[in-house]
């Protein structure tokens, strides 16, 4: 490690993860420019995390059955030509109108740009779950740490880093860009993924498929390891929180702080160069402090994170909170997702994964509904701009709370679990 294939397979996944990285502002931001009710602009979002509430049991069923490779090459088939139709539809739609305080400007397009990115989304819960699953087939399970590190600060690069800050010039520059970019560079890594050479299938047995029966041996798993089910429940109240924040922060940050779309992402870029940092530096800090103790502390950074964001007078304080955010984050899921890894048998590691990663996104739609509420119903009664900060707040909160719980239940968890050695094969 490393080695071509599992290089190949960074650089595909390098490229999806800028494009993931330039629809986290196109996506949002375009709502924006529609509207600036906060919950019409939560629900874009909503559209893209919808899917993994929906579909994450289906991926893990289809992700146990079919070579991966296979499934990662037509989901990003189906992005790249979604990117393209939104494309044409933003394109139409110029110029765009004086978006309005309450209801639409061009409803058409709002609507037609949100059954986009549920299609978008769905295709991403089946192409991530692949994914991360494939990984195992790539790598020695001793390098996982190292190679997930690897892989995230790949990612992040192109996630948070230059994803964000591009598709916050592009969009600001001609609205249709980003998502032309995006068609285009989903497109360009298929061709890395098409390269990778070998089955990655798992060997299943050859009675009759049963979606019954498949997905009852993969919640008794889950149901049998503590560990999982506490990192899978934790990392779920995390997203729900986080989500608050994040929406929240579209409007802060345009309204309260009056910086543009281009600031904004250069904002995302600082906590990805956390998270970077954090991708270098995880797997001695796991090995120094142990998993326990590094998931924890961990954990406990969510709530002051938050509450600086909420508080930042200025850009580079809110820069700095966000970078240190994301780096704690990132060391988080070097634990988890290692563990996970090891410790699940790869013929149910595509189900036992996506039931992990129903509870653990699954909440996600509800904090982005409940940021543009709060702040709906906050407004008329505190100010707009005290409004937008709330989610935040209350975002600082529930983390403050998720962390106390989570240290007791991390605590128990790893004593339970043996980190080391995986699972037998059921």
């Amino acid at each position: 490690m490393p080695n071509a294939s599992f290089t190949r397979f960074v650089a595909a996944s390098g490229l999806t993860n800028l494009a993931d990285g330039i629809a986290t502002v196109a996506w949002a931001w375009m709502a924006s420019l529609l509207t600036r009710d906060p919950f019409l602009v939560a629900l874009m979002p909503v559209a893209l995390r919808l899917p993994w509430f929906i579909f994450a049991i289906p991926a893990g069923i289809v992700t146990d059955r079919v070579d991966r490779r296979k499934l990662i090459l037509w989901m990003d088939v189906i992005r790249a030509a979604t990117f393209s139709i939104a494309t044409g539809l933003i394109w139409q739609a110029l110029p765009l109108a004086t978006p309005p305080h309450s209801g639409l400007a061009q409803a058409g397009v709002f609507y037609a740009l949100m059954g986009a990115a549920l299609v978008v989304g769905a295709a991403e819960v089946f192409r991530d779950n692949a994914a991360q699953t494939m990984l195992p087939s790539l790598v020695d399970h001793h390098a996982l740490e190292r190679a997930n590190g690897r892989l995230w600060s790949v990612e992040l690069i192109g996630n948070s880093l230059v994803g964000p800050a591009l598709g916050a010039f592009l969009i600001a520059f001609f609205a249709p860009a980003p998502f032309a970019l995006n068609g285009l560079a989903y497109a360009v890594a298929l061709v890395f993924v098409m390269s990778l050479k070998g089955s990655f299938k798992p060997t299943t047995s050859h009675e009759k498929p049963n979606w019954k029966k498949e997905l009852s041996e993969a919640f008794n798993f889950l149901r049998s390891s503590p560990l999982l089910r506490s990192l899978a429940l934790i990392t779920g109240g995390w997203n729900l929180v986080f989500q608050m924040s994040a929406i929240a922060l579209v409007l802060h940050v345009q309204e309260n702080l009056n910086l543009e779309a281009t600031a904004y992402g250069l904002l995302l870029a600082a906590g990805a160069f956390g998270g970077i940092c954090a991708g270098v530096v995880a797997e001695p800090i796991i090995k120094r402090f142990g998993p326990k103790r590094t998931a924890q502390l961990s954990l406990m950074m969510s709530a002051p994170s938050f509450l600086l964001m909420a508080l930042a007078p200025n850009w580079l304080m809110l820069a700095l909170t966000i970078a240190i955010f994301e780096f704690s984050g990132l060391v988080w899921n070097t634990v988890a997702v290692s563990y996970r890894q090891r410790k699940i048998p790869d013929a149910l590691l595509g189900r036992v994964n996506s039931l992990y990663r129903l509870l653990a996104w699954g909440l996600m739609p509800i904090g982005l509904i409940l940021s543009g509420l709060i702040v709906r119903y906050a407004q008329p009664i505190i100010g707009r701009s005290d409004a937008l900060s709330l989610p935040i707040f209350t975002a600082s909160l529930g983390a403050l709370i998720l962390g106390f719980v989570g240290w007791a239940a991390l605590e128990r968890g790893f004593n339970l679990a043996d980190q080391d050695q995986p699972a037998p094969h059921p």
